[in-house]
C-alpha cells in the first residue's frame, strides 16, 4: 500500500528505499519487458529527497504509460514513429502528481499508439503475463498493469479508450479504474481516439487507486472537455442496499472459465444481501462494430500528424512530399496503426462517412439511452471484465476480428462517458479473472466504495503471482 511505501521511506531512507525498487525492477524486469524508459537510480534518489513529506504521495514512485507527456523524459507511444521523441512538457496528470510529491519511476510499455487489446503491437516487444510468462498482459496499457502487479511500482497511470485499463487490470490480477470522461484533463495524452480515451490509475489495492485518482482528477483549462470534479475520499458501500444488473448479452458471450469465476463473486455478493437481477442492453450487439469505427474515424485524423517532416521519424527527406511522407509512415507505424489509419480513411471518405461513422454515432446516443434507463432502477452494472482468460502470445494477434473481439465487455463505458473499474474476482486455472462494474455518470467515487467493501469478502486485494512473490 501507499502508506507502507511511505513508512518505508521514512524509515530506510530514499537510498534504501530506491535501492529495493531498482533490485526488484533488475530481477524481473528482464522476464516481463514492463518498460520502455527507466530513471537512472541517482536521479531518483535525488528526487524522492526532495519530494518526502510533500503531498499525498510523498516521494513515492510512480509508473506512468509512455503515451502521456513527461518533460525531458522519451514518450515514444511504443512506436518506431516516436522511438527518440522527448517531450518539451508535461501532461496535467504529471503535474498533478508531482504536486503531490510523486516522482516519476518510468514510461511503460504498451500496444502501439494504443492500439491494441494484448500489449504485443509495441514496436519494443511485448511484455508477458507474471502469471504466466507464455500469456499476454492484456492491453493496451499492459506495461503499466505488469509494473503494479509485480510491485515494481505501487501505482501508475494507465489510459483507456476501449477497456486498455480494464483489460490488463483483469489478466493481471490488479485494480484499474477508467474514469468518467472529463474528470481527468486529457492534456498531454498522445491522441487515439479523443471522445472515447481517458487517464485512469492502476493499483494493487481500492484504497491506492482512490489515492492516485484524487491525485489526477479534476478540471484544466487546457483540455475543454474536463470538468471541476474531486469529491472527497469515498467510503465503503453497504452491500445489502446494493442492486446490481448484470448484463445478459456481455454474460452469455464470456467464456465458462470466466463465467466460472465470475458467478462465484456474484453468489458472495448475494450472501450480502446484494439484489442482483439479470438486465438486457438492447443496443449491446452494435457497441463494438460501433466503437470500432468511432475509434478508428479518430485515429485516422489524430495519427495525420506524423508525416516524418515535422518531428517523428524521417528517414525519407527527399522527393515529392506525397512520396516522402507515405514512405516515412509506412515504415514508422506498426501493422496495427497502419490498419486502423486505413479503416478511418476509407469511414470518413466521401459516401461512407454517413453509411459508418454518423451510424456509429446514433449507436453511441442509443446505448448511453439505454444505460440511463438502467441506472434509474440500478446502482451498477456489473459484467466479467474480460470475455476470456489471457490469451497466449501470438494467439490472438494475427486474427485482428478475434483481438477486437476481446474488447466486447469494455467498449460500453467508453462509448457512454460513463465509469467503469476492474477488481479481481479469482483465479481460474492460476490465471486471474476480473469484475467489471459500471455506474452512472461521475459515480466515480461509489464504484471505488464498491471495489472497498468488495475487497473484504473476495480478499482480492494484494493478488501477486507467483513470479513476484
Amino acid at each position: 500500500m501507499i502508506q507502507e511505501e511511505l513508512n518505508l521511506l521514512r524509515n530506510e531512507g530514499a537510498e534504501e528505499y530506491v535501492a529495493r525498487k531498482m533490485e526488484r525492477i533488475g530481477k524481473l524486469e528482464p522476464k516481463v519487458h514492463a518498460f520502455i524508459t527507466l530513471r537512472s537510480q541517482e536521479e531518483l534518489v535525488r528526487e524522492v529527497k526532495e519530494n518526502q513529506g510533500k503531498g499525498k504521495l510523498g516521494g513515492i514512485l510512480v509508473a506512468v504509460k509512455d503515451n502521456i507527456s513527461t518533460y525531458g523524459l522519451r514518450t515514444t507511444c511504443a512506436s518506431k514513429m516516436l522511438e527518440s521523441y522527448i517531450a518539451p512538457y508535461d501532461a496535467t496528470v504529471i503535474e498533478r502528481l508531482k504536486a503531490q510529491g510523486a516522482v516519476i519511476l518510468g514510461k511503460t510499455n504498451m500496444d502501439e499508439f494504443a492500439m491494441g487489446s494484448t500489449t504485443e503491437t509495441s514496436y519494443f516487444g511485448p511484455t508477458s503475463n507474471p502469471w504466466d510468462l507464455d500469456r499476454v498482459p492484456g492491453g493496451s496499457s499492459g506495461g503499466s498493469a505488469v509494473a503494479v502487479s509485480t510491485s515494481m511500482s505501487q501505482i501508475a497511470l494507465g489510459s483507456d479508450t476501449g477497456g486498455s485499463i480494464r483489460a490488463p487490470a483483469s489478466f493481471t490480477g490488479s485494480f484499474g479504474l477508467k474514469p468518467s470522461y472529463g474528470t481527468v484533463s486529457r492534456y498531454g495524452l498522445i491522441a487515439y481516439a479523443n471522445s472515447l480515451e481517458q487517464i485512469g490509475p492502476l493499483a494493487r489495492n481500492t484504497e491506492d487507486l482512490a489515492t492516485l485518482y484524487s491525485a489526477i482528477a479534476g478540471e484544466d483549462e487546457r483540455d475543454a472537455t474536463s470538468i471541476a470534479f474531486n469529491e472527497s475520499s469515498p467510503s465503503k458501500v453497504e452491500l445489502a442496499r446494493l442492486r446490481v444488473g448484470v448484463i445478459r448479452e456481455i454474460y452469455e458471450a464470456s467464456a465458462k472459465e470466466v463465467k466460472s469465476v465470475f458467478d462465484r463473486a456474484l453468489d458472495l455478493l448475494m450472501s450480502q444481501g446484494t439484489a442482483v437481477e439479470e438486465v438486457s442492453l438492447e443496443h449491446a450487439e452494435y457497441a463494438l462494430p460501433a466503437y470500432y469505427i468511432i475509434a478508428m474515424s479518430e485515429a485516422s485524423s489524430n495519427l495525420a500528424r506524423y508525416d516524418g517532416l515535422r518531428y517523428g521519424f524521417k528517414e525519407y527527406q527527399e522527393g515529392r512530399w506525397t512520396e516522402v511522407y507515405s514512405m516515412n509512415r509506412a515504415k514508422g507505424f506498426g501493422t496495427e496503426v497502419k490498419r486502423r489509419i486505413l479503416m478511418g480513411s476509407f469511414i470518413l471518405s466521401a459516401g461512407y462517412y454517413e453509411q459508418y461513422y454518423i451510424k456509429a454515432l446514433k449507436i453511441r446516443s442509443l446505448i448511453r439511452k439505454d444505460l440511463d434507463q438502467l441506472f434509474k432502477r440500478l446502482d451498477a452494472l456489473i459484467t466479467p471484465t474480460m470475455p476470456i482468460l489471457p490469451p497466449k502470445k501470438g494467439e490472438v494477434i494475427e486474427d485482428p476480428i478475434r483481438m477486437y473481439a476481446m474488447d466486447l465487455n469494455t467498449v460500453i463505458a467508453n462509448l457512454a462517458g460513463v465509469p467503469a473499474i476492474s477488481v479481481p474476482a479469482g483465479l481460474y486455472g492460476g490465471l486471474p479473472v476480473g469484475i467489471q462494474m459500471m455506474g452512472k455518470y461521475l459515480s466515480d467515487y461509489f464504484l471505488i466504495g464498491i471495489s472497498m467493501s468488495l475487497e473484504e469478502i473476495l480478499h482480492n486485494a494484494e493478488m501477486s503471482p507467483p513470479l513476484a512473490s
